[in-house]
């Protein structure tokens, strides 16, 4: 069984649109995306432009759209979709709970929404070696020390958390961090306070906003990112997206679930490579490749034998 996953923001790299499978699909999909938004997309993916949130959000829903046609063009369909953050959109699309062009318009409104409400000073750091415990235990000593509180935002491993709050704020705890066994204390490449309370007001117009949007009953199983299950509902799938910027996100569960639902093969989308690091960490016994380690439409060869020979 075939698992899609779509990796979220810092995952992106300068020139990763330029780097998918050239193939009609990916072109076609990459201009519709364009005659959408009105915006030429392939300009989203220079350094310049990644320094914007909406920028790299709208890309990164553009790579994971087009790598799951792609592969569906060639005849290999994925049976689950699950991405983080705003990966989750490109799998709603993915699994056909939500048109692309509608998904686009509500990651463009969410990206700004989230840009609006805290333009500068604030992000998101991972912190590696602790429990979520354990960080969360320093979150509450420190609260009182801290210019800012930070938040869990993130759990993406058992010990690989990820906390989001103010520039000061994350600088102070990733010193904590360290003092207190985290082997690593590390600044993401993301400009806003992602998945917390502090991006409540911006969910909430996110969820007036979403109600007008036509959600489907998905065709294949898509894996949400709150509580980390399968979402059979439309209107399920809604609130999964337009409510993940406020809640913390639990991949290493929505990863559990995709295994214990029996995935036997993981594709992480482009340009992401932490997802398949973490499954092959954790679940060594399932096949686990990133799209972005793959030259050309090589990627299409070596998923389409591992399908035929049953990975």
């Amino acid at each position: 069984m075939l698992a899609l996953l779509y990796p979220g923001q810092g995952a992106q790299s300068a020139g990763f649109l330029h780097r998918l499978p050239p193939h009609p699909i990916v072109a076609s999909t990459i201009a519709e995306a364009s005659d959408v938004l009105a915006l030429d997309v392939t300009a989203l993916d220079s350094s310049d432009a990644l320094r914007s949130s909406v920028a790299v959000q709208i890309a990164l829903v553009v790579a994971g759209v087009a790598i799951a046609r792609r592969l569906a063009d060639a005849g290999i369909e994925a049976q689950l979709h699950a991405g983080l953050s705003v990966g989750a959109y490109a799998a709603a699309v993915g699994c056909d709970a939500i048109a692309f062009a509608d998904a686009l318009r509500m990651v463009k409104m969410r990206a700004e929404l989230m840009e609006r409400a805290y333009p500068r000073g604030y992000g998101l750091s991972a912190i590696e070696g602790l429990t979520e415990a354990q960080v969360e235990a320093l979150i509450d000593s420190a609260a009182a020390a801290l210019a800012a509180r930070v938040y869990v935002a993130n759990v993406n491993a058992p010990r690989q958390i990820v906390v989001a709050g103010s520039d000061q704020a994350l600088e102070a705890f990733n010193q904590r961090a360290t003092a207190s066994g985290a082997s690593r204390a590390t600044r993401l490449a993301v400009s806003v306070p992602s998945h917390c309370e502090l991006l409540r007001e911006a969910s909430e117009a996110l969820v007036a906003y979403a109600a007008d949007v036509t959600f489907r009953i998905p065709t294949q199983i898509y894996i949400g990112n709150r509580r980390s299950r399968a979402l059979h509902k439309g209107e399920d799938i809604r609130d999964d997206l337009a409510t993940n910027m406020r809640y913390t996100v639990r991949w290493f569960d929505a990863l559990t679930t995709i295994v214990e639902r029996g995935a036997t093969l993981l594709v992480e989308a482009p340009p992401g490579h932490v997802l398949t690091t973490i499954a092959r960490a954790a679940y060594p016994e399932v096949a686990a490749l990133a799209a972005a380690a793959f030259t050309g439409d090589r990627l299409v060869d070596v998923v389409g034998r591992r399908v035929t020979d049953g990975d």
